[in-house]
């Protein structure tokens, strides 16, 4: 998809399994959520390459080097009746940051998202990450400062989903 002379990006491919798996861990690890990895090699490749996928992800390789990775997936906007994207995740192997890869990556998910006829590029950072936080708004993105994140997940997603039953 993209080439320089030291940067490659392109579409993850099922050998790239083991690495995503890697990614995910490390940017767990830099987020203090590694506790709550429960991700598989086979999970990733049953969810990410299946007959069925739910995201999609880019490579970065630096001097043929694996660097870092985004993983993203769709999303619908009922006020705009049109698709978008989500950005789960955007990470850059440490000894990789400072060269452009991350910009890279989010150009790359951009292009994807205008040439696919997508609304909109969506995504969520820790308060507490400002390093991120500046990245993101250095690039044009903006605080949704209105809207709170929510989630239901573990045994309060199994209770509402028996309501009713």
């Amino acid at each position: 998809m993209t080439a320089s002379s030291a940067l490659t990006i392109r579409p993850a491919t099922p050998a790239d399994t083991a690495q995503v798996l890697d990614y995910i861990k490390g940017l767990a690890d830099y987020e203090k959520l590694s506790h709550e990895v429960v991700a598989t090699e086979e999970a990733i490749t049953a969810s990410l390459f299946g007959e069925r996928p739910d995201a999609a992800v880019l490579m970065a390789e630096w001097n043929g080097e694996p660097a870092g990775f985004a993983l993203y997936h769709f999303m619908y906007s009922t006020f705009i009746a049109r698709s978008g994207m989500y950005l789960e995740d955007l990470f850059v192997k440490p000894e990789y940051r400072g060269h452009g890869i991350g910009t890279a990556l989010l150009v790359q998910l951009a292009k994807v998202a205008v040439d696919d006829g997508h609304c909109r590029l969506d995504w969520s950072c820790l308060t507490w990450n400002e390093p991120s936080l500046n990245f993101y708004r250095g690039i044009g993105a903006r605080e949704m400062d209105d809207w709170v994140r929510l989630r239901l997940d573990g045994d309060a997603l199994a209770a509402l989903a028996k309501r009713g039953a």
